[in-house]
């Protein structure tokens, strides 16, 4: 890797440009389905999840919004956190929120924790369908 190369990496790294579950690549076949539930959007579908599974932690209502990603409306989940974005529109497999609530790769960043103190359960396979459908029809 030559220094222009090593140099524009690492400041995107330091940018957030790239997740650290987006970095390391997941197996895409251990993944849930996605639904096959047409016009998913986030205000209908997506929302309800969040706010069972994610919004002690993930909310501007949290008292310390935990990676900076904050889940209360599209534009928020959208803009992702301190990593950068979790959603990549059109592209569940890629996008880092998914494996992080399939609970794939790095186990720290699995969403809710396995252990937390709420006893948030994990999302089910079709509710981790639900927001890859949601996401692969353009996250809506």
């Amino acid at each position: 890797m030559n220094s222009i190369t090593a140099k524009l990496l690492t400041i995107a790294l330091s940018l957030g440009v790239f997740s650290a579950v987006a970095a390391e690549k997941i197996d895409a076949s251990k993944l849930p389905p996605a639904s096959d539930k047409k016009g998913v959007t986030y205000a209908k579908d997506i929302k309800p999840l969040m706010e069972t599974s994610c919004f002690k932690c993930h909310s501007s209502k949290s008292e310390k919004v935990k990676g900076k990603l904050k889940l209360d409306t599209l534009e928020d989940a959208l803009k992702g956190g301190e990593n950068g974005k979790d959603i990549i529109a059109g592209d569940s497999a890629g996008s880092p929120l998914v494996a992080m609530v399939a609970h794939l790769g790095d186990e720290d960043e699995f969403m809710p924790p396995p252990k937390n103190k709420a006893g948030i359960k994990q999302l089910t396979k079709d509710e981790v369908g639900l927001i890859r459908a949601w996401i692969d029809q353009g996250a809506k």
